[in-house]
């Protein structure tokens, strides 16, 4: 019969070895705050809808890729813009975390994020 230590050890080896130490991205989160009237002078936000293969901006249909693009072209230098984001039913969670990095290496935008009804 084999020794208790020896049954241990196996299954120490082999949650160690089976076992990924990858680093994984962090995405910041804020929460939403008490609500400020807006400056008449102000931009209007840019609205963008996400689903599980669509994305639009401002109503217009648009590529994942090409959306970094899309909103440095609408968003004046050292301006801030309101982004609010809207989820449609059935997207993911993974989706929704790349959005995010995409949107957060665009300067200028304060992103708010809407749920699904």
């Amino acid at each position: 019969m084999t020794s208790l230590i020896d049954v241990i050890f196996l299954l120490l080896l082999f949650f160690m070895l089976t076992s990924t130490f990858s680093k994984f991205a962090e995405v910041e989160l804020a929460a939403g705050g008490a609500g400020q009237a807006a400056a008449p002078d102000s931009m209007p936000p840019l609205f963008l809808q996400v689903g599980e293969e669509m994305l639009a901006l401002n109503g217009e249909s648009v590529e994942i890729d090409s959306l970094e693009a899309s909103l440095r072209d609408s968003i004046p230098e050292a301006e801030t813009r309101p982004v609010i984001v809207s989820l449609r039913d059935g997207v993911t969670s993974q989706r929704l975390t790349d959005l995010l990095v995409i949107l957060r290496t665009v300067p200028g935008l304060r992103v708010s994020v809407l749920g699904n009804a």
